[in-house]
């Protein structure tokens, strides 16, 4: 069995349950050549997610929802998304022959709303969603009674509301286990929470399996515009907190509720891991980063992790001989309108024949 379906067995699933797959998982670990090396860190990799099905880590979750909404004899998918996870509930959906309806977060790209219609999902964004704190309750409040009208489970990827989908993120952990044998650091661009959660878990059951295997430290990287776990993580608290407005630039990580936000940052404080908050401007500079010097064509929100590895690099909190990992979580594919600044200084030029090639090709 290939895929995350190889590692049921370590998963709490319903009894019964049978797979479904778009052939997610298995995605590469590459390690760096430059970036972790200029900066002194021999042992720097990127996990990338971007590799899956319909583009980012979502299709572990989508998989096993897909999953659990066949088992229940389930006639809707309805969801919330930002982006990845409507695509990839979306693109596993259709294959499933099952209708989609998704309530997006305001600002989610043009690219990923693109993506979710290729595959036939119904969408409606609304005002305020997932930037401010109160309308966003409501249409959670709201559309839990949508569900239970339908018979049916409002898919978030976060384990709040959909556990079984989100016991498949943990595979990415097992993944990583099995790759390097040991793991010192991850480091994981996190809205909500879930992504990171779903990571520290997943090392846990891993470990309860391998009783040899070093738990490594999970690190909770998020925009300081939507600092909900982070900032308390990094300073010893107990709880997140949720925002009023959610202010980053970055999609995908603007989440203004708490959601997994406690369990995550204790599960992070577990493992001896922090939080890290990083500019806009920084994870910007750190997707131009994985595009030119590693040939990682990220969005902004799978650079994230690069922003607070760095950050963790540069201050000295890191030990420069241990390993890190970096989750890559999408595609640069997903966000077209964050390419533009990836390109702005790299025009196409058009020659009028083929002579005028001689003073480019030949500099």
């Amino acid at each position: 069995m290939k895929g995350i379906n190889k590692y049921i067995e370590l998963l709490n699933l319903p009894n019964g349950m049978e797979p479904f797959s778009l052939g997610e998982g298995n995605t590469p670990l590459i390690k760096s050549r430059k970036i972790g090396p200029e900066l002194g860190f021999p042992n720097l990799y990127f996990k990338l997610e971007s590799a899956n099905p319909s583009g980012s880590y979502k299709d572990r979750f989508a998989a096993f929802a897909l999953a659990d909404i066949q088992a229940n004899n389930g006639k809707l998918c309805l969801a919330t998304s930002s982006g990845n996870t409507g695509a990839a509930l979306a693109a596993y959906a259709a294959a499933a022959g099952i209708p989609c309806k998704i309530a997006i977060v305001d600002g989610a790209p043009e690219g990923k709303l693109k993506q979710m219609r290729a595959y036939g999902a119904s969408l409606y964004v609304i005002k305020g969603f997932g930037k401010n704190k109160e309308v966003t309750e409501k249409v959670f409040a709201k559309l839990g009674e949508v569900a239970a009208e339908n018979q049916t489970q409002l898919q978030v990827s976060a384990f709040k509301y959909s556990p079984v989908g989100m016991e498949g993120v943990q595979t990415l952990s097992f993944e990583l286990a099995e790759d390097l044998g040991k793991v010192d650091n991850v480091f994981v661009p996190t809205g909500g929470g879930g992504l990171t959660l779903a990571v520290a878990r997943g090392f846990q059951t891993w470990k309860q399996k391998h009783s040899d295997f070093s738990l490594p430290k999970v690190h909770c990287v998020q925009p300081d515009g939507n600092d909900t776990i982070a900032g308390n993580l990094r300073k010893d608290l107990t709880e997140a907190k949720a925002v009023d407005d959610a202010t980053t630039k970055v999609s995908g990580l603007q989440v203004a509720v708490v959601i997994d936000g406690n369990e995550t940052l204790q599960a992070c404080k577990n493992t001896g891991g922090n939080g890290f908050l990083v500019k806009d401007e920084d994870t910007f500079a750190c997707q131009r980063l994985l595009a030119i010097k590693e040939g990682i064509y990220a969005e902004p929100a799978g650079a994230v992790a690069l922003a607070g590895f760095i950050k963790s690099v540069t201050s000295g909190e890191l030990d420069k001989n241990s390993n890190a990992v970096c989750i890559v979580s999408g595609s640069g594919f997903k966000d077209p309108e964050a390419t533009e600044n990836l390109i702005d200084k790299n025009p196409v030029r058009y020659l009028e024949n083929y002579y005028e090639m001689d003073q480019y090709f030949r500099k």
